[in-house]
């Protein structure tokens, strides 16, 4: 899979350092970007909301998430982040690899309490409000979290994998306290067979993707696939491989000098009028003034 490709799908890129597999950064929707399509990773990840509102899916069930809210996304979750209406959200992502709190060898802790935690096997619904019994004590550890990340003391690794340890105690304790009824629900066997297909359009969204190449990889019929994928995802396969090709290409519009034929070409595109008008219809503008749009007064 190209390094280059976003936030999306398996995402291979590493997050965290090897000796210490942990991170935190901060982000705005839709100033730093408009959304993060739906991907999954290995490391575990909690998005904590500072200001406005967004929407943020968890295996493909939406939540209208709003200042305070912290969302829970477990190893493996396929997840994404967009805006609502023309609200802006900032969020703090903080991210971190299993291992970091796991033992070496026979380890009672990890085999009782967190892989079954981190597994998504103990029932927790995946967003935090205010009104949750334990969200200000989540939220008192993640504050004390960003001041050592502020300040970085000697040592303040210690502390953060501390904290950490005391989190998974607090999530671990609140499972089965759900602080609200799912409204959706796609089976773990749907989830897995949809992130074969996002890995197998990652892989091969530079050369034409046909609707029965697709489903036969999928062991599917045509209509079972076309039915499957358009209720899972909102929208058509052809329509969701098409998009997925244009924002690599917006992406590297503004990233790399290589002229528009070459990037429509390397994204999948083997016709240049096509590529020209669909870029427009997604973006507003063409791929040249995209580029380099006008300048303003």
């Amino acid at each position: 899979m190209d390094q280059n490709q976003h936030e999306w799908y398996h995402e291979t890129k590493k997050h965290t350092p090897d000796d210490f597999p942990y991170n935190t950064y901060l982000c705005s929707i839709p100033l730093d970007f408009q959304s993060v399509k739906t991907h999954w990773h290995d490391e575990v990840e909690f998005i904590v909301i500072k200001k406005g509102e967004g929407i943020v899916s968890v295996d493909l069930t939406p939540y209208t998430v709003k200042a305070g809210d912290i969302i829970l996304v477990f190893s493996g979750q396929l997840h994404s982040i967009e805006q609502k209406d023309s609200a802006t959200m900032e969020y703090e992502n903080i991210l971190f690899r299993p291992s970091l709190l796991r033992s070496l060898g026979q380890d009672f802790c990890n085999d009782a309490f967190l892989q079954p935690l981190l597994s998504g096997k103990r029932n927790l619904f995946p967003v935090i409000v205010d009104t949750c019994q334990f969200h200000r004590e989540l939220s008192v550890l993640f504050h004390r979290i960003d001041e050592l990340c502020d300040a970085r003391p000697h040592g303040y690794q210690l502390a953060i994998k501390g904290y950490l340890f005391q989190i998974m105690y607090v999530l671990f304790s609140a499972s089965g306290n759900t602080c609200s009824d799912r409204s959706a629900y796609v089976s773990q066997k749907s989830l897995e067979k949809l992130k074969r297909i996002l890995s197998y359009v990652a892989d091969h969204y530079q050369h034409p993707i046909t609707i029965e190449e697709i489903a036969g990889y999928c062991f599917y019929s045509k209509s079972y696939f076309m039915k499957f994928f358009k209720q899972t995802m909102g929208m058509g396969f052809i329509q969701y491989v098409n998009d997925y090709r244009l924002e690599i290409a917006a992406k590297e519009l503004l990233q790399t000098s290589d002229n528009i034929l070459e990037i429509a070409v390397r994204t999948g595109f083997d016709n240049l009028s096509y590529f020209n008008r669909c870029f427009k219809k997604k973006y507003g503008v063409t791929p040249g003034t995209y580029r380099n749009p006008p300048a303003t007064m």
